[in-house]
């Protein structure tokens, strides 16, 4: 079977992105981003998904960091659309619940050929450091974006806000995991012949 890997990258005026992601991979994962938190959470979905990730961004952080997180989403996404291919062979669902300490995430997702994001979570403090923790949704909105997965995040108990996202992203990781992994049963998984 040939590696399932997606290359992407964004130019704008606003930021530049290059995104490297492989499907089957060991959880490596070589970051390079302005913001250190999103680094962090980044790193710790590869790692629990079993991706492998070169990603390197920059931003004009001076305005926030939205544009840059939102933009990371984008790029990400579409490389998971392009490692994907056709979509024969995955097993298309996959979700996880995860705990981090107090916290408890849970995520579910459809790689479905339809956009839409169901985020149903709210955070004990605005911010992370200088991370905004509104730019969670953001990032998965422009995730949502460029894969055109549906993706389902709701966290089932807050406590530490750092605990709290690294549950999501955790758990993002593990179901994306289940949902891209091989399946014994061939062709394309959806009634219709096509996912679109």
């Amino acid at each position: 079977m040939s590696k399932r890997e997606g290359k992407e990258s964004r130019s704008t005026k606003e930021t530049e992105i290059e995104v490297q992601f492989s499907l089957d991979g060991e959880g490596v994962s070589n970051i390079s981003h302005p913001c250190g938190f999103l680094a962090h959470m980044l790193d710790s979905m590869c790692r629990h998904g079993g991706f492998d990730m070169e990603l390197e961004a920059k931003g004009d952080i001076e305005v926030d960091l939205h544009h840059v997180v939102e933009d990371t989403g984008i790029v990400m996404g579409t490389a998971l659309r392009e490692a994907l291919g056709d979509l024969e062979g995955i097993e298309r669902f996959g979700e996880a619940i995860v705990p981090m300490d107090e916290s408890l995430a849970l995520v579910a997702l459809d790689i479905s050929g339809r956009e839409g994001l169901f985020f149903d979570a709210s955070f004990s403090s605005p911010k992370v450091g200088e991370f905004d923790t509104e730019l969670v949704e953001e990032f998965f909105t422009g995730f949502v974006r460029g894969s055109r997965i549906t993706l389902h995040i709701k966290l089932l108990q807050k406590g530490n806000t750092h605990h709290s996202i690294e549950a999501i992203f955790k758990a993002f990781g593990r179901a994306l995991a289940r949902s891209v992994a091989i399946s014994k049963r061939r062709g394309v998984p959806s009634t219709k012949g096509v996912i679109e």
